[in-house]
C-alpha cells in the first residue's frame, strides 16, 4: 500500500526507536477497507524491527487499531486508514510515545496535562483531506499519552458516516469529550488544554517554574510578523522570548503561497516549518501553546501572564498576536458552529455534496470559496452587504462562468436558521428595499475576513472600531517600550511579505529606543 519511497522515509524516521511498539488490529470481514487496513499497518509496521503487529477478527463493525507500548495501552487509537494528512499524525505517536519528536510540550505543559482530572475519552472526527485535523489529532495524541486517564480516537469520518451523521457532524475536526461536543475547527493545543481544563478541572500543579521570567523583549505570536520581531532582536544580542500558540501562526492554515518575494510557491506548513528552524538557530527562548491570560503594560518593566500561572517580566514589547477569522456574530451562528456553520471550505466542502450552502462575503477569500464549493456543490448562493463584490476581477469572472452559482449584493445576513440539529436557512435583508426573506439551504460558510487578535491589550493601548492596535510607522504605541507588527496593528494590506517587514521594523525600534534609554 504504501510505496517504497515512503517506507524508507519511515525507516529512516524510526531508525532510533528505543521501545517496543506494537499495533493492535481489529477488524471485521464484512469492511472492504480491512485487508487495506492490515496492509498498511503491516508496511508501517516493517519500518522497524521495534514494531510489531496483531490482528483480531472480530463479528462488529471494526476496522481500528490501537498503540501499545511495551505491552501497555497507550490510550492512542486511530479508526480507520490515516493516510493523507493524517500519516504524520500516526508517525509522530509512534515517536512521542518513545520519548521523541519535536512537537513534545515542555516542562510546565507537561505537569498542566498530567494534572487534568478525570478518565476522560476523546474522539476526533477527520477528513484525511483536512489540512486543520492533524493539529488537533496529534495535540490529543500527547494529551493521552501524557494522561494515563485519558484516551483518544482518530475517526475518520468518511469511513463511519453513519456514526457521523447521527452526531450531526458537518465540520471537521469535530472534537468530542464523553460524548459530548467539546471542540470544532481549527485549534491548537493550547485551545484543547485550555477547554479541558475548563470542562474537567485540574489537580494542583507543583511549582516547577520561576515565578517569573525574566528578558530583554518578549514576543507576543509566533507568525511572520513576531518570527521577523524575535530574529531581529537576537541578532542584537538580546535575551528574547517567543510566547504564542504555535510558531508559524496563522500562515499555518494557508495552502498555498506564491507572492512571497523570491519563493516562487511554498505552502503554509513549510513557511512555518522554515520560521521555526529560523527561530532556532537563535538563543531565542520559545514558549509554544501559550494564551495570553492578562498583560500590565503600565511600569518600567512590562508583565505578561499566561493561562497556566506563567509570567514574563521585559522592558520590551512587541505584540505580534495576529488575526482570527471574523464571525458574523447573529443568531444561530454559535449553535450551528460544525452542525451547518462552517468557516474552511477545504475541510468541510466534502460535507456538503450535491447540497446547498451560502458563502458570506465578497472579497478573494469569499469567491475562493464560492468557486471551490461549485465544484462540490449542488447550489452555491454569494451574499455580500456591500453594494459590489471586493474580489479581483479575474475571481469575479471565473464565478460568472459557473451555472451554479447565484450572487446577491446590498445584502445582509441577519440570522442562521435550524432544527435544533442542523442549519436548514439563511435569513437576510435586502438593504436596497428593506424586505427580508429566508434562502433555504444546508450550509453556510463564512468568509468576511479577519478580525485583530488584540483582546488582551485594549484596555490598555489604543485601538480602532476593529479591533487594531494603533502604531506609528516606526511600529511604535503610546506607551514607551510597547510596539505592535502585523496583522494586529493598523498597517495597511495584511500581507505575509508585510508582516515580516513591520515584525522586523519592530524590533530594529525597540533596540534604538533603548540604546537611547527612552525606556
Amino acid at each position: 500500500m504504501l510505496d517504497n519511497n515512503i517506507l524508507d522515509q519511515v525507516k529512516g524516521i524510526f531508525a532510533q526507536l528505543d521501545n517496543r511498539f506494537t499495533f493492535v488490529v481489529k477488524f471485521s470481514r464484512n469492511r472492504e477497507e480491512a485487508s487495506s487496513l492490515v496492509e498498511f499497518v503491516n508496511d508501517v509496521a516493517s519500518c522497524s524491527p521495534n514494531l510489531d503487529v496483531v490482528t483480531e477478527e472480530t463479528s462488529y463493525d471494526k476496522l481500528e487499531f490501537s498503540l501499545m507500548k511495551n505491552g501497555k495501552n497507550t490510550g492512542v487509537k486511530f479508526r480507520g486508514i490515516p493516510n493523507g494528512h493524517e500519516f504524520t499524525s500516526l508517525l509522530l505517536a509512534v515517536l512521542n510515545a518513545d520519548g521523541k519528536g519535536k512537537n513534545l510540550p515542555d516542562q510546565m505543559l507537561t505537569q498542566r496535562i498530567k494534572a487534568l482530572k478525570g478518565n476522560i475519552v476523546l474522539q476526533t472526527y477527520v477528513s484525511l483531506s483536512c489540512t486543520n485535523c492533524p493539529d488537533i489529532v496529534q495535540s490529543l495524541n500527547i494529551i493521552s499519552l501524557i494522561n494515563e486517564s485519558i484516551t483518544h480516537e482518530m475517526i475518520d469520518g468518511a469511513l463511519f458516516q453513519d456514526e457521523a451523521q447521527a452526531r450531526n457532524i458537518q465540520a471537521v475536526p469535530s472534537v468530542f469529550a464523553d460524548g459530548k461536543l467539546l471542540h470544532v475547527g481549527r485549534g491548537s493545543l493550547a485551545d484543547l488544554l485550555q477547554k479541558l481544563e475548563e470542562k474537567y478541572g485540574s489537580n494542583p500543579i507543583p511549582d516547577i517554574a520561576p515565578t517569573q521570567r525574566n528578558f530583554d523583549v518578549i514576543v507576543l505570536g509566533g507568525g511572520p510578523a513576531g518570527a521577523a520581531a524575535a530574529i531581529y532582536s537576537a541578532r542584537k544580542g538580546l535575551k528574547v522570548a517567543v510566547v504564542a500558540e504555535r510558531i508559524g501562526g496563522q500562515v499555518k492554515e494557508t495552502t498555498g503561497i506564491e507572492n512571497l518575494i523570491s519563493v516562487p510557491h511554498t505552502t503554509g506548513d513549510k513557511l512555518a516549518a522554515d520560521l521555526h528552524t529560523h527561530i532556532f538557530r537563535y538563543e531565542i527562548e520559545t514558549f509554544e501553546d501559550r494564551k495570553i491570560e492578562d498583560v500590565d503594560l503600565s511600569g518600567k518593566s512590562k508583565i505578561v501572564r499566561t493561562i497556566g500561572g506563567e509570567s514574563f517580566s521585559a522592558p520590551a514589547v512587541v505584540i505580534a498576536t495576529g488575526a482570527s477569522w471574523k464571525k458574523l456574530n447573529i443568531p444561530g451562528e454559535d449553535k450551528y458552529i460544525g452542525r451547518g456553520v462552517a468557516f474552511c471550505p477545504h475541510c468541510d466542502g466534502p460535507f456538503y455534496a450535491g447540497r446547498h450552502v451560502a458563502v458570506i462575503g465578497g472579497g478573494n477569500s469569499g469567491i475562493e470559496a464560492a468557486i471551490d464549493l461549485a465544484g462540490i456543490c449542488n447550489r452555491v448562493t454569494v451574499v455580500e452587504f456591500a453594494d459590489t463584490l471586493k474580489a479581483d476581477t479575474v475571481l469575479q469572472e471565473k464565478l460568472k462562468s459557473l451555472p451554479n452559482v447565484e450572487v446577491f449584493t446590498s445584502t445582509q445576513s441577519t440570522e442562521i436558521i435550524g432544527n435544533d440539529a442542523k442549519v436548514t436557512g439563511l435569513q437576510v435583508l435586502d438593504r436596497t428595499t428593506g424586505n427580508s426573506r429566508i434562502i433555504e439551504l444546508d450550509g453556510v460558510f463564512v468568509q468576511i475576513g479577519l478580525s485583530a487578535n488584540s483582546q488582551p491589550f485594549k484596555d490598555q493601548l489604543e485601538t480602532t472600531p476593529s479591533g487594531e492596535i494603533k502604531i506609528d510607522e516606526s511600529c511604535r504605541t503610546a506607551i514607551a517600550g510597547v510596539y505592535a507588527a502585523g496583522d494586529v496593528s493598523t498597517v495597511p494590506y495584511k500581507q505575509i511579505i508585510i508582516a515580516m517587514g513591520e515584525g522586523a521594523k519592530a524590533a530594529l525600534s525597540a533596540f534604538d529606543d533603548r540604546v537611547r534609554g527612552l525606556f
